[in-house]
């Protein structure tokens, strides 16, 4: 499980227009062929996710990798710079248990923030529930 804030912890994603670009350019599959993002939610300033890392694959790189196209994109269309902090959160998962709730309390986040009353009235968010895993 991973969590990385925007610099100064500005609420730049209350903006549904950046907030909605930047879901894009966060669940954009050319970023994930070597790990899986398995949940996400985008917080007006920050990002939590569930990642599976692929055998050839450090977070460090994964991360790097993840915020260098989101600010990429956030750059292009807004004219700005540093969107993320430096660094990042991380906690491993070491069992399907710890899996299943990591997965319950990512997509929760906005409930929690009392952002929605139901989190499918949220918009920045996925999941990835596999058939035969942990979490089918």
């Amino acid at each position: 499980m991973v969590t990385f804030v925007v610099r100064d912890r500005r609420p730049l994603f209350l903006d549904p227009a950046i907030a909605h670009e930047t879901a894009r350019a966060i669940a954009d599959r050319r970023l994930w062929y070597r790990s899986r993002l398995l949940a996400w939610v985008l917080m007006p300033d920050h990002w939590h996710g569930l990642i599976e890392l692929g055998a050839l694959e450090t977070l460090s790189v994964c991360v790097q990798r993840l915020k260098a196209n989101t600010s990429r994109i956030f750059r292009a269309e807004r004219g700005h710079g540093g969107v993320w902090a430096p660094g990042f959160h991380d906690r491993a998962m070491r069992s399907c248990d710890d899996l299943k709730m990591a997965a319950r309390y990512v997509v929760a986040n906005p409930l929690r923030a009392g952002l929605v009353d139901a989190i499918g009235k949220y918009p920045y968010w996925d999941a990835v529930w596999l058939g035969d895993a942990c979490l089918g």
